[in-house]
């Protein structure tokens, strides 16, 4: 029985751990093959890939291979492309770009340091920007191509201590929405998803218990996000059933926007 994405080859970026690792998971139970990109640590990438092989009835070819690549790097982000071509000797299909990172301390904008705005925006907007790119140039034309971009939902909440954060991720969203348009005729959509507080390493580093409990407390399903609460809804924007879905920002966060 043919699955939704079946044999689509699908690139998620920081997809050893957290909602990418999530995404890698779901997308390969969708019948996508899978390109698990990674920064640093090979042993998750592998583990991730490992566990999507381990479930895929077809021993001869895997169904998902690591790649590494600092998305940040127009060349790596390239070879990246490449190599999933390359491995599986077709097109890609999709693109979710699930790297990202933030500013543990939480600093004001006055206390933000040039270095941290520079690191931030040079993973989340640089990153997305270069992936978006290649990702328009070569992704499957005529039907079926996907990018999807993971953002946040701090671009609406606009909380304290997360400036240089949410303002790399707005500058996605704004390129999303202007690619969507730039796209026409090609087949391809773009659109952002943007998780609320979901209960990832990311999400917890630098925060305190006091800190943590006050989220749940603002959300009125009285919880916070997890993981498998959002590749659903990447899942379904990378199948045929979401091709007028295009351009848009789509929050997902219980309601605590």
């Amino acid at each position: 029985m043919a699955t939704p994405l079946q044999d689509r080859v699908a690139i998620v970026t920081g997809s050893s751990r957290g909602i990418g690792r999530e995404i890698a998971i779901h997308l390969a139970s969708l019948g996508a093959r899978i390109v698990i990109n990674y920064t640093s640590n090979s042993d998750r990438a592998d583990s991730v890939a490992a566990e999507i092989n381990a479930r895929s009835s077809t021993a001869a070819a895997p169904r998902a291979i690591t790649v590494r690549a600092d998305v940040s790097d127009s060349v790596q982000v390239k070879s990246l492309f490449d190599s999933a071509e390359c491995s599986f000797n077709s097109p890609v299909h999709i693109l979710v770009n699930s790297a990202g990172i933030l500013d543990g301390k939480y600093p004001s904008l006055a206390e933000t340091s040039v270095e941290s705005f520079d690191r931030i925006f040079s993973v989340n907007a640089r990153g997305a920007f270069l992936c978006a790119r290649e990702a328009s140039n070569r992704v499957k034309h005529g039907g079926g191509g996907r990018i999807v971009l993971v953002t946040s939902s701090v671009v609406a909440s606009l909380r304290i201590g997360h400036s240089a954060y949410a303002a790399s991720k707005a500058a996605v969203e704004a390129m999303t929405k202007i690619l969507a348009k730039e796209l026409k005729g090609s087949g391809i959509t773009a659109n952002c998803v943007a998780p609320g507080p979901v209960a990832t390493e990311m999400f917890f580093e630098g925060k305190t218990e006091e800190t943590v409990s006050k989220t749940v407390e603002e959300c009125p399903l009285g919880r916070l996000g997890e993981t498998k609460d959002v590749a659903p809804l990447v899942g379904f924007l990378a199948t045929d059933a979401a091709e007028w879905i295009n351009g848009q920002i789509i929050r997902v966060n219980g309601g605590y926007i």
